[in-house]
């Protein structure tokens, strides 16, 4: 190998540098409970009076609500009105509809902490609002989040990997 070929960079599968593109790091889609009746119906669906083995009141009204609940599901999902939340190299984007409709959006280096809030209804289908905090002020928010602390350790790590290429290439100018 020559010397101009160990300077330059081998590239690597689905990795680019911020300046030159937006790259995709995950997206994921909210749940059911980013609705407010699929939070009501959450809370149905923990309800475990009497507790008695498999009989549960909670059982019965999620086999009752299935309609109910597939209703929520594709409501999500559908081409026109379904949301998703994206993570890339250079910010976290709420999208909407089939072709990615830009709603909102927050760049990597508008927050510094992100907290995870469960609301009534929302821990039964395992998900939560992410809320990304600049200090002490919320600067955006993630509603019904599914698997929340995964999303979040994500977004961490990626604003943590573009703060620190961002003051790397400051203290070069």
């Amino acid at each position: 190998m020559t010397a101009a070929t160990l300077d330059t960079p081998s590239p690597i599968a689905g990795v680019s540098p911020a300046e030159l593109s937006e790259t995709t790091v995950m997206t994921v889609w909210p749940s059911n409970a980013y609705f407010t009746v699929g939070q009501i119906l959450g809370q149905a669906y923990d309800w475990k009076f009497p507790d008695v083995y498999f009989f549960r009141i909670g059982r019965l009204v999620a086999l009752a609500s299935i309609p109910v609940a597939l209703v929520l599901f594709f409501m999500r999902i559908l081409p026109f009105i379904g949301i998703r939340y994206r993570l890339t190299n250079r910010r976290v984007i709420v999208e909407q509809g089939i072709m990615g409709k830009e709603v909102k959006s927050v760049e990597l280096d508008r927050y510094d902490n992100i907290d995870v809030l469960v609301r009534p209804g929302q821990s039964w289908y395992d998900a939560g609002d992410l809320i990304f905090k600049m200090g002490n002020t919320e600067t955006f928010r993630l509603e019904g989040v599914s698997r929340p602390d995964a999303f979040r350790s994500s977004c961490i790590k990626a604003q943590m990997g573009y703060a620190g290429v961002k003051k790397i290439l400051a203290k070069g100018k």
